[in-house]
C-alpha cells in the first residue's frame, strides 16, 4: 500500500500556509493526489436571546462562516493553481460540535491525513476537534506537523513507539509505506511490562513482522527515568536523530486524556518532529 490519496483541512489558509506546503510537497513525494477542505466555523453559542434573536443570532453565524470558507478556497485554490501535483479543493460550514460529519465523510477514504499540531497559543480552536474527527469518525491515519513545519523531508530515521496495543499495531500497519523507505526503524519500547506475553522477546514479533516487508529495524528497550512516557520517547527520537515518531493514538479514552493527560495529548503538545498516529 501507498499514500495515493492525501488530505489536509483548513479553517485559517494565512495560518494553515506551512500546513499546506508540507501537504503538497508530501503529495508531489508520493506521486499523490491532494485534497483540501476548506471549513468554515459556525461559532453560535446556545443562550437565552430575545424572542427572535436565537434565529437571527444563528443566520447570521452561518452567514459568516460560509464567507470564511469561500475565502479559504479561493486562497487555496490561488496557491495550489502553479503546482505540478494533482489536487482537488472542497468547502463545508459546520459548528465544532458538528465537524466530524465533514471531515470523516473525507477522511474515511484518504490514505493520510495532514495536519498542524492541534495545541499551542495560536492555533485555531476547531483544531483539536479536526483531528480527533479524522481520527475515530474518518478511521485515517494522521500526520501531525509541528509549528512552522515545511516540506516533505521526513521519514529517514523513524522512532516506531511500541507497548503491544491495538493502536500501536494499527500505527505500525498504517506506517508500513513510511517504515519500507527509512533507512533506519528504531521500535522505542518504554518499560516493558515483566510478565507480558513479550516478556522474554519485546518487540521481536513486530520487528520479525517488519522484516518480511523489507523493513530494517532495531529495538530499544528504555527505562521511564522521566515522569511522562512522551517525555522518554522524545529525548530518545533526539538522541538518535530520528526525523519521524510513528505511534498509536489515545489508548485511553479522550475524556480521559483531555482531564488527566496522556501520551498522546503530552506528545502532540511537545513535538519538535512529525509524528504520524493511528487509532
Amino acid at each position: 500500500m501507498a499514500f495515493k490519496s492525501i488530505l489536509t483541512i483548513v479553517t485559517d489558509p494565512k495560518g494553515a500556509a506551512s500546513q499546506i506546503d508540507a501537504a503538497v510537497a508530501l503529495a508531489r513525494r508520493e506521486d499523490a493526489h491532494l485534497d483540501v477542505l476548506c471549513i468554515g466555523v459556525d461559532r453560535t453559542q446556545t443562550g437565552y436571546y430575545y424572542a427572535g434573536a436565537t434565529a437571527i443570532l444563528t443566520q447570521e453565524a452561518y452567514n459568516q462562516a460560509k464567507e470564511e470558507a469561500a475565502s479559504a478556497e479561493a486562497a487555496v485554490r490561488q496557491r495550489l493553481e502553479a503546482e505540478d501535483i494533482r489536487w482537488g479543493v472542497d468547502t463545508a460550514v459546520a459548528q465544532i460540535g458538528a465537524l466530524g460529519g465533514p471531515v470523516a465523510m473525507l477522511a474515511r477514504f484518504s490514505d493520510l491525513v495532514v495536519l498542524a499540531k492541534p495545541y499551542g497559543k495560536s492555533v485555531n480552536p476547531a483544531a483539536e476537534a479536526i483531528l480527533e474527527a479524522a481520527l475515530f469518525e474518518g478511521r485515517a491515519p494522521i500526520l501531525v506537523l509541528p509549528e512552522g513545519y515545511e516540506g516533505a523531508d521526513f521519514g529517514k530515521r523513524i522512532v516506531l513507539a511500541w507497548n503491544q496495543s491495538d493502536e500501536s499495531l494499527i500505527a505500525a500497519r498504517a506506517a508500513l509505506p513510511l517504515l519500507k523507505a527509512a533507512t533506519a526503524v528504531d521500535i522505542t519500547i518504554i518499560d516493558p511490562p515483566s510478565h507480558g506475553p513479550e516478556r522474554s522477546d519485546p518487540g521481536g514479533m513486530l520487528s520479525q513482522l517488519l522484516s518480511r516487508h523489507g523493513v530494517h529495524a532495531e529495538v530499544s528497550v528504555l527505562a521511564k527515568t522521566l515522569p511522562k512516557t512522551s517525555e522518554v520517547l522524545s529525548r530518545h527520537a533526539r538522541d538518535i536523530n530520528a526525523d519521524l515518531i510513528v505511534m498509536g493514538a489515545y489508548g485511553h479514552s479522550r475524556f480521559r486524556e483531555a482531564i488527566l493527560g496522556g501520551a498522546t495529548r503530552n506528545m502532540l503538545e511537545m513535538t519538535e518532529v512529525p509524528v504520524f498516529m493511528a487509532h
